[in-house]
């Protein structure tokens, strides 16, 4: 997958996230790894005051996305990790990254 490509579909994944479709987003993860994928994670739960995308890269054969969304709850960066499952690119974990300047 080109980076184009990743990046235009990891931005209508964030989309979902922001605007609160989480079947949509559900959808793009890999099915069998949840609900495991949630474990020990910060996810946005419902509305998203704003968001910013800061990375977007490919890695050791996955493609890797991050984005901090700043939640009424505080901010959250939230980094997913992308696999090739059956032709299709999916999420395949989570993780949280510090956000600077975020006491948490």
């Amino acid at each position: 997958m080109s980076a184009e490509d990743f990046r235009a579909l990891y931005e209508r994944h964030v989309g979902h996230v922001v605007a609160g479709d989480m079947k949509a987003a559900l959808a793009d993860m890999v099915q069998e790894n949840l609900p495991a994928v949630f474990e020990g994670v910060t996810v946005p739960r419902g509305a998203v005051n704003g968001h910013e995308i800061k990375a977007v890269r490919a890695e050791d054969g996955k493609q890797i996305g991050e984005t901090v969304y700043d939640t009424p709850d505080g901010m959250i960066g939230l980094r997913s990790i992308w696999e090739l499952h059956d032709g299709v690119w999916k999420a395949a974990a989570l993780e949280n990254f510090p956000v600077p300047g975020d006491p948490a």
